[in-house]
């Protein structure tokens, strides 16, 4: 993720696991007028205690920090650094505010605890296993379960998202069962991403067939009944 805006680093700096109070921010002496932040990312930065960023003041705060750092002006140069990194912390916490809408807010909040454990400890381990859109789309439709209490929409629309070529039928005539067609070879990556999604998602009562890259053969659909490659149901 590139970085564009001060209200960007935080949040990247929460991913790295590096606290806004080991963030010192500091005026560049070198920068593109162009840009507000000279760090393109903070992967570097991991593990690390203390972090100093240059900040170009003057993309967007001119008239704010024009006389604080005037050129021309040498004295307590280190009382007005800290005065500097206190404003653009006060400033980076306002972006952050404008930036994110309640929706992002929600979305963060549900990462957190899906990473923290508070959705069992079987989540936590298998959430990192995915990347960080399709853990977006895991916390949408979380929070599109809360709202509308539906799952077997959802937990078909979210396999289908990450795994691109599968198809998901469900046969509540009889039986509450739902069979799932991946439409790739099985890897435990996948088998993994897919235990997760029914963890989140399937109702108790449903059991459920998995079938890879042998699809269930079904009369007038020619596709499927391709011999030897014909799965058993």
């Amino acid at each position: 993720m590139g970085l564009n805006y001060i209200w960007d680093l935080l949040v990247q700096a929460q991913e790295a696991g590096i606290g806004k109070h080991n963030i010192t921010f500091l005026p560049a002496k070198v920068y593109s007028p162009y840009m507000e932040l000279s760090l393109k990312e903070l992967n570097a930065a991991k593990g690390q205690h203390d972090v100093e960023v240059e900040i170009n003041p003057h993309y967007r705060f001119p008239d704010m920090f024009r006389d604080l750092l005037d050129i021309n002006l040498t004295e307590d140069e280190e009382f007005r650094l800290v005065l500097f990194d206190i404003l653009i912390h006060f400033l980076a916490e306002l972006d952050l505010m404008q930036g994110m809408n309640k929706r992002e807010f929600y979305i963060r909040f549900v990462l957190r605890d899906l990473e923290a454990g508070a959705f069992g400890s079987r989540v936590k381990e298998l959430i990192g296993l995915f990347d960080p859109e399709e853990r977006e789309l895991i916390v949408c439709a979380i929070l599109r379960m809360y709202d509308t209490g539906e799952t077997l929409n959802l937990l078909r629309s979210t396999v289908s998202r990450i795994f691109k070529r599968s198809t998901i039928y469900v046969n509540n005539e009889d039986k509450d069962e739902m069979l799932f067609y991946i439409g790739q070879k099985q890897t435990e990556l996948a088998a993994r991403k897919l235990e997760l999604l029914m963890e989140l998602f399937l109702p108790v009562r449903y059991r459920t067939e998995v079938y890879w890259d042998c699809h269930v053969g079904i009369i007038d659909a020619e596709d499927t009944m391709i011999l030897d490659r014909i799965a058993m149901y």
